[in-house]
């Protein structure tokens, strides 16, 4: 009988069902079928394995901010002004941090803004953000949240129709990072 009462039916298992008399090539052995605590210690070996080995480079990368510059701009030298850069001077965590860009521009058929790249020296990867433009813009500004893992410098560089390019940069201080670098 169950807990609830019920009579349980007294069937004996089918001697062909037996665990001996079960063939050993029907039996899956579990040392084939690793748990997850085995599985977890082999993946962790392997990637310890292939740190100690140095397969795998450190994650310190050179920062490419003027190798950005230079190709955003064609190798051509940017002029000073035209673009404004709104950051704060100190940032208390480089987690999240607003900036604006804006570009002086009357964002005409004649003469507009196409491309504004946005790169900090500091950071292991200078590219930060870019942003594209044109005359139906109305206006050449963007503003978004950015990271910075330490003190540095954030350079904008406005492309302009004509081929020419303005650029403005501008220090802030980071008291806690928020990239690695």
């Amino acid at each position: 009988m169950t807990d609830t009462g019920t009579p349980v039916p007294s069937t004996p298992v089918p001697s062909t069902l037996a665990p001996s008399t079960l063939a050993p090539s029907t039996l899956v052995p579990s040392t084939l079928a690793p748990s997850r605590r085995q599985a977890l210690s082999l993946g962790i070996g392997a990637i310890g394995a292939v740190a100690l080995t140095g397969l795998v480079a450190p994650a310190h990368a050179k920062n490419d901010a003027a190798q950005q510059i230079r190709r955003f701009t064609g190798g051509r030298r940017p002029n000073w002004g035209k673009v404004s850069l709104d950051l704060p001077d100190i940032a208390e965590s480089g987690n999240s941090i607003r900036m604006s860009v804006s570009v002086e521009s009357p964002m005409t058929e004649r003469a507009h803004v196409t491309d504004v790249l946005v790169v900090a020296d500091g950071n292991s990867h200078g590219g930060v953000a870019t942003f594209h433009f044109s005359p139906a813009s109305g206006a050449a500004s963007a503003t978004t949240f950015i990271r910075l893992g330490s003190k540095q410098n954030v350079i904008a560089v406005a492309k302009m129709n004509d081929g020419s390019f303005y650029m403005n940069n501008k220090y802030v201080r980071v008291a806690i990072g928020g990239c690695c670098s």
